[in-house]
């Protein structure tokens, strides 16, 4: 069974070991997440959470509201959005089914407020996998995009295409 839990500074050493597996650097090279920061912080537009396969952690989510994000990453974005990051921290854990598990709790918790009214993801332009995956969980491709250093597809999942 896996779980969604809030991510702690008890999760510094972990959070930053996944950071450095190549599998992860592969899909978010440019990006520092700051974890020693970020991990004091509660802002109320975001979700930091670590996914957990009966009580192991294997992997991160991170959930926003792009419309009210400080460095307004996504532009001026409407309201009634999120955007999720998402990965799973080992590769021997990749490939196993638990990325959709993940993202479904994710989706799930996102549409749980009645007012969002979709959600976005940012894979890099290279990560083929990822579109398959994003595009098989009912997201859509809305536009290419570059975001900082980065190329990456912006797909988007309305409420009335999930099905929870």
């Amino acid at each position: 069974m896996i779980t969604l839990r809030h991510a702690t500074f008890d999760d510094l050493a972990l959070l930053r070991h996944w950071d450095e597996q190549p599998h992860v650097i592969e899909s978010d090279p440019n990006d520092d997440w700051e974890w020693e920061t970020e991990l004091l912080r509660r802002p109320d537009w975001r979700e930091q959470l670590v996914a957990e396969l009966l009580g192991r952690p294997i992997g991160f989510v991170q959930i926003i509201d792009p419309a009210r994000e400080e460095t307004h990453y996504w532009g001026e974005a409407p309201d009634n959005l999120r955007a999720i990051d998402i990965w799973i921290g080992e590769a021997a854990d990749t490939g196993k089914g638990y990325g959709a598990v993940i993202m479904r709790l994710a989706l799930e918790r996102c549409f749980a407020d009645s007012l969002v009214e979709a959600v976005l993801i940012d894979p890099l332009a290279s990560n083929t996998r990822a579109h398959r995956f994003y595009e098989r969980m009912g997201f859509r491709f809305v536009e290419k995009r570059r975001f900082g250093a980065d190329d990456t597809f912006v797909y988007r999942l309305d409420r009335t295409d999930f099905a929870p």
